[in-house]
């Protein structure tokens, strides 16, 4: 058996986005099957494939994997060589820190300024909590490719693109929907997130040529 991926509508869910991007990033085959939220039969789709009633929920040779960030790790696993995580100790362990604060925190964003790729809605959403999460988010970000070293790998936040841009890709999504004024580290981060052949094929945009 091989791979299906079910996720929410891709206009709106982050959470499905996130695995999307890093299996992409593996090269290997898989499906993608998408569940539209808010339908009368939403409910009974997702729990034909996640008991736990969510989605994005993986399934793997029979195998059913959710969370988001659960399906990230079985990714890097199941596919060391797509280094979905940094090879260096200290860089992984970063990179797994701020994947695990953007799964787990963030809620003022998350509220004020939902992922919604197709509007625009400058100044909408900001709230002083929701701007104090956009202030963290972009300072991890200038942190990270401040790292010696890192701008030279390559454009994403630790040189070659791994779980941590996935989890923050659609942030930089928010950003642009609702014109959160940002400075030249992270309007460069959201440009390569944006062109990233992946996240194309999520908006359904043929791949840069």
């Amino acid at each position: 058996m091989g791979m299906t991926l079910y996720v929410g509508t891709k206009n709106l869910s982050s959470w499905s986005l996130r695995p999307y991007l890093a299996l992409a990033q593996t090269g290997a085959a898989f499906e993608t099957e998408v569940i539209e939220l808010d339908r009368p039969d939403t409910k009974a789709k997702i729990l034909g494939v996640n008991p736990a009633g969510r989605v994005p929920v993986l399934v793997h040779d029979g195998l059913a994997i959710w969370d988001s960030l659960a399906i990230c790790e079985y990714a890097a696993e199941l596919f060391p060589q797509a280094g979905l995580w940094p090879a260096d100790r200290a860089e992984r362990a970063r990179a797994r820190s701020v994947s695990a604060e953007m799964h787990s925190g963030f809620a003022a964003l998350r509220t004020n300024m939902p992922m919604n790729i197709a509007a625009r809605k400058p100044g909408t959403g900001h709230t002083p909590e929701a701007l104090a999460d956009a202030a963290r988010i972009t300072a991890i970000w200038r942190e990270l490719r401040g790292a010696p070293g890192v701008t030279a790998r390559g454009p994403f936040l630790f040189g070659s693109f791994t779980i941590a841009d996935a989890m923050f890709a659609p942030v930089t999504t928010r950003f642009v929907t609702y014109g959160v004024d940002v400075d030249e580290t992270a309007r460069a981060y959201i440009a390569a997130i944006t062109d990233h052949p992946a996240m194309r094929a999520w908006r359904g945009e043929p791949a840069a040529s």
